[in-house]
């Protein structure tokens, strides 16, 4: 399915929101769309108390109006179904629709996202305004796209979340008997009788349960799901050619399994907001377009949004200097992503996110930052024919969301940051130059040479096979410390964790061992860990460095190799600091083209230099200047 339908060449645009604005504004947005080059905006996300106001009474008009504008500034529309925000009406009318906290709390309308997933009224609602918004503009010529919902992952904890949590675990366990068993349920007699005893995960008096938990976030994801695919199955039907997406968001806080999800979008669209205003925002936006592309199957997606003129960090927003706005899109636009969306297109006066930057500032046109869109805009259209060529690698990294969401439970035998330990080695090997995929630790590996497993704590049988499989095949493993800690109900994998690999690996894991805080264990010629450590015992593999002190560790294997059938094994027994894990990177010969604040991804015959320096840079025969980006052909 080729898309956006309609729209040709790189997508730019964003948010657009003209029910937040007099139509007199219309106009002049549309002019300074086509002056920045935008060809496409989402449209109508947020607008379900304008298009239904009251319970059954619809308001089309104006955005009949806004459709056929941008129509005729040949600006194709993303229109959303505008089920993230229910009106006030709803809520109202059903108060059980509306999501329930942990601690049982019933929250209030007055913000977004005031729903409960499972609600039936909720869901009925959602296909009802669904329903109506695709018969209204199925055929509006304007349309490209249809974007559902918004930013999937507030979960609830309702009676309602429990009903349909129960009906998911007898499809999954069939018997309270197997339930009972994976849920090692004769812990803190919670051994269940009945389907009813089984509640949400809500807060309790202690520790939860970690293998209920886990479950209930697959649940979510997989009600969140359902929901998606309701409407997107009343918009297929409305008009088989237009494709179908949501934006997918990242946090710890968002219970979705993108690499469920795939397979029932037309294509992955992403929303990227690095919250550091350092250059940890270069490096968690190239790891959040290395994810997008890996979910897409290695083809197009699409970068839904980000932040045009601030970074968003926990304390507050942190202006982007002169032409990292451009130098941000850019790293995904080169790591696969179809153009570059933003929210917002123009600031708002008023509401929750009226200091949000956007494309067009409070100040108006006549801004700096509006040229810079204006500049970046008339760019694009002369780099379209270089995203042809998919992005090719040989190295890959785990990407497991049971790990992240069972190391964020707690109780674990050591804190653990799950997306941290995936980040440093991303990180670690950008700046080495290091192009990688992501990978499902079920999914596919053949294609790769090298794949890292970092602290992929859960570790199902069916993973710990594919890990097998690919090592004895030929392939270069790389698992570091709590990798296969326990199985995917949570529970202990016996006789030296590592997910029963220890053959694999040629070692047995002994002990855990935390560190205090603010203290580094030296490595002999390789660094040094903190944090975290494990005891190894040998069992046929070699070690390649040792810890030079500590208690019990002192002398004790940190890192090992295994030869395993035609490939070898490689595990890290601790948290290693980024400089230990470059020396490891340097002796696996792991080594690109760019590095160090410099961004090179080749794509066939075309090569992206993205220059993140304060100094000007040359890689081959070109010269970057500091801050920009260039386009060239790929050294022969």
């Amino acid at each position: 399915m080729h898309w956006p339908k309609g729209v040709e060449g790189l997508c730019y645009g964003g948010d657009y929101n003209p029910e937040q604005w007099p139509e007199e504004v219309w106009d002049d947005d549309v002019a300074l769309m086509r002056e920045a080059g935008v060809n496409l905006v989402s449209v109508g996300v947020f607008s379900w108390a304008r298009l239904e106001p009251r319970p059954g009474e619809y308001d089309f008009g104006w955005l009949d109006r806004v459709m056929d504008k941008l129509h005729s500034g040949g600006i194709g529309v993303n229109l959303a179904t505008p089920t993230a925000s229910p009106p006030p009406w709803f809520t109202l009318a059903h108060p059980d629709a509306l999501n329930t906290r942990p601690d049982g709390v019933r929250q209030v309308h007055g913000s977004r996202d005031t729903y409960d997933i499972c609600a039936p009224a909720y869901r009925e609602a959602s296909r009802s305004i669904a329903a109506k918004v695709a018969e209204r503009y199925a055929g509006h010529p304007a349309l490209a796209m249809w974007h559902v919902h918004n930013e999937y992952g507030s979960a609830t904890f309702s009676a309602h979340a429990e009903t349909n949590f129960r009906a998911w675990l007898q499809q999954k366990y069939s018997t309270l008997e197997a339930l009972n068993a994976a849920w090692w349920g004769s812990f803190w007699s919670q051994h269940y009788s009945d389907w009813d005893q089984i509640l949400a995960p809500r807060a309790t008096q202690y520790l939860a349960n970690p293998a209920h938990e886990l479950d209930f976030k697959r649940f979510t994801s997989d009600a969140m799901l359902g929901h998606f695919i309701e409407q997107r199955d009343i918009l297929r039907a409305a008009n088989p050619e237009v494709p179908i997406t949501t934006n997918l968001v990242f946090g710890q806080w968002v219970p979705v399994d993108p690499w469920r999800w795939a397979s029932e979008v037309d294509l992955i669209a992403f929303d990227s907001y690095p919250g550091d205003p350092g250059e940890r925002a270069e490096q968690i936006s190239a790891l959040h377009a290395d994810l997008s592309r890996s979910w897409a199957g290695g083809g197009d997606w699409l970068l839904m949004e980000q932040n045009a003129a601030e970074i968003s960090t926990p304390y507050g927003p942190v202006s982007k200097t002169p032409g990292r706005m451009a130098r941000h899109s850019m790293i995904h636009i080169s790591r696969g992503s179809k153009g570059a969306m933003y929210f917002q297109w123009r600031a708002g006066r008023g509401g929750a996110e009226q200091w949000h930057s956007a494309l067009v500032p409070h100040a108006g046109k006549n801004t700096r930052m509006f040229r810079e869109v204006v500049d970046f805009g008339q760019a694009l259209p002369s780099i379209a024919h270089t995203i042809e060529s998919p992005v090719k690698t040989d190295t890959a990294i785990l990407w497991s969301p049971d790990s992240w969401w069972a190391t964020g439970i707690g109780h674990l035998p050591a804190p653990i940051d799950y997306f941290e330990d995936v980040a440093q080695i991303h990180r670690v090997l950008r700046d080495r130059g290091v192009v990688v995929d992501f990978v499902s630790p079920e999914g596919d590996l053949s294609g790769y040479r090298t794949v890292f497993a970092p602290s992929t704590y859960v570790l199902s049988r069916a993973a710990a096979e594919n890990l097998r499989w690919f090592t004895a095949g030929g392939g270069r493993l790389v698992a570091s410390s709590l990798t296969g800690a326990v199985d995917e109900h949570c529970q202990v994998w016996l006789d030296g964790y590592l997910g029963g690999l220890t053959d694999l690996f040629g070692i047995r894991v002994t002990e855990h061992l935390p560190q205090p805080p603010g203290e580094l264990r030296a490595l002999w010629n390789f660094g040094a860990a903190e944090k975290f450590c494990e005891l190894v015992e040998l069992r046929g593999a070699q070690c390649v460095t040792q810890y030079a002190a500590g208690d019990l560790i002192e002398n004790q294997p940190a890192v090992t190799v295994n030869p395993f059938g035609e490939g070898e094994a490689w595990y890290v027994s601790c948290k290693l600091v980024d400089e230990a894990w470059d020396r490891l990177f340097e002796a696996l010969e792991l080594q690109g083209p760019g590095g160090q604040g410099v961004d090179v991804i080749d794509r066939g015959q075309w090569r992206f230099i993205i220059n993140h320096t304060t100094a000007e840079t040359q890689i081959g025969h070109v010269i970057i200047p500091a801050g920009s980006w260039a386009v060239d052909k790929t050294p022969q």
